[in-house]
């Protein structure tokens, strides 16, 4: 059976993470492409700012093309045991063509209007999480110009994490890939 490889999408603080610390818990592999990017920081002696990461992923697609961090977790994919793969953190269709070489690939987008967002990000408290609105509106910026836009509207589904709490969100990506398993 083809290997399945859930692309988790969705503008910065949505609750991909959430859903993928979930699903991790019930079983599932999980790959994060975010914690990717923040040991290739630390690989290079990087401090984990929302600056220096943001410019790492923006050197990283300069130098090796804009699938070149879906390139950095490839054999993550490929190691992990069979049954579905939850990818965390996928940016633009140039990552899903990426991993597409690696099995079947369905995308879940998840939504959040910004005040949530913001919110979530500052409960998260992660060293490269903005911590006000104008740090948010730069980091989506950044992530709209790699085309996360995009990978959003090409998703094989959407989930809207404003007004449920994480047993519904998880409870609904669950449901999802529960269906994608069974095609």
């Amino acid at each position: 059976m083809e290997r399945l490889i859930v692309c988790l999408t969705g503008m910065p603080g949505a609750g991909k993470s959430t859903i993928a610390r979930a699903l991790a818990g019930r079983g599932f592999a999980t790959v994060s492409m975010g914690d990717a990017v923040r040991a290739e920081a630390a690989r290079r002696g990087i401090e984990p700012t929302a600056a220096s990461l943001g410019g790492l992923m923006l050197e990283l697609r300069r130098a090796g093309g804009p699938a070149a961090v879906a390139a950095l977790v490839e054999g993550e994919i490929d190691r992990a045991p069979p049954g579905a793969v939850i990818v965390d953190g996928i940016r633009s269709n140039a990552e899903i063509d990426c991993l597409r070489a690696h099995g079947r690939v369905r995308i879940l987008a998840v939504h959040a209007a910004a005040p949530r967002r913001l919110g979530l990000l500052r409960a998260r408290a992660r060293s490269d999480d903005p911590d006000d609105r104008a740090g948010l509106d730069e980091r989506d910026g950044r992530e709209m110009g790699v085309g996360m836009s995009d990978s959003i509207a090409l998703a094989d589904e959407t989930i809207s994490n404003n007004d449920i709490g994480v047993d519904e969100l998880v409870g609904s990506a669950h449901a999802a890939i529960s269906r994608w398993m069974a095609e």
